[in-house]
């Protein structure tokens, strides 16, 4: 091998080794509440690029939400699992789960709250370009970020996976300023084919721009390779499929890559 080879040899594998995603748990307050974020994002990427804000399933923070926003990462976007019940709530049950859950959902303006939070810790980190946030979600985490658009926030784009629908603040015409997309189980028994319909009519309604994708014979918590562990455990109309869960990444990717761009 040639000295001139070599050399190039050893600069390539030193930039690879060198290439890393960067993680970084953050606490944060919200009110009397003490919040537990997870940034990730590559560290081989010169300068900022756009920040998403991952949201939980109802079983809380926990390791399936940091491994989507390292995920994210590495398709070279800053992300933020967020932390939307505080004080360290991880659920080991469906009970408190639903506990948990129901406690965020019936006091929206605190998750309204609690959101903008996590969005202020991620826009105040060095490698996001604050023009540019896009958030997405999964089950509980789904039904937030659809929340959020309603809401008006101003993001870029949210993208909800097997997340819930139905809503007591449905989209005003002109308020949603988010691209919205929604990848969604045709057979979820917790999103029925009625929700579904009016999903759509309500957002037809509100001129959003907007997409969702019924995946025929799929349930719910389609994305998580945990989805089939807990269907046992609590007798619970949950499956985990991975050709919709890698169909549904990959065609996320496209959506903020294009909502990015505009």
């Amino acid at each position: 091998m040639s000295q001139r080879l070599a050399g190039l040899l050893f600069l390539l594998i030193a930039s690879v080794a060198h290439a890393e995603i960067k993680t970084q748990v953050i606490e944060y307050q919200v009110g009397a509440a003490r919040m537990t974020g997870y940034l990730a994002y590559d560290d081989a990427i010169q300068g900022s690029r756009p920040g998403v804000l991952v949201v939980h399933e109802w079983w809380g923070h926990n390791a399936y939400a940091r491994k989507r926003a390292e995920m994210l990462a590495q398709l070279g976007y800053t992300a933020f699992a967020l932390d939307m019940y505080g004080d360290g709530k991880v659920a080991d049950h469906p009970d408190n789960a639903m506990a948990f859950m129901q406690a965020v959902t019936n006091n929206l303006p605190e998750a309204e709250r609690r959101f903008a939070a996590a969005r202020a810790v991620l826009e105040r980190q060095p490698s996001v370009d604050k023009r540019h946030i896009a958030a997405i979600g999964y089950c509980f985490g789904g039904g937030m970020v659809l929340h959020m658009a309603r809401a008006g926030m101003g993001l870029d784009a949210v993208a909800s996976f097997h997340g819930a629908l139905g809503t007591q603040t449905p989209a005003r015409a002109g308020q949603v300023k988010a691209r919205v997309l929604v990848f969604n189980g045709a057979d979820d028994v917790m999103s029925t084919a009625e929700q579904v319909q009016a999903f759509e009519k309500e957002m037809r309604a509100a001129n959003v721009n907007y997409e969702l994708v019924n995946y025929s014979g799929v349930m719910h918590g389609f994305t998580n390779p945990e989805a089939d562990d807990f269907a046992k455990r609590f007798n619970m109309p949950l499956a985990y499929n991975a050709q919709a869960d890698a169909a549904s990444w990959t065609r996320m990717q496209a959506f903020l890559k294009s909502a990015f761009a505009q």
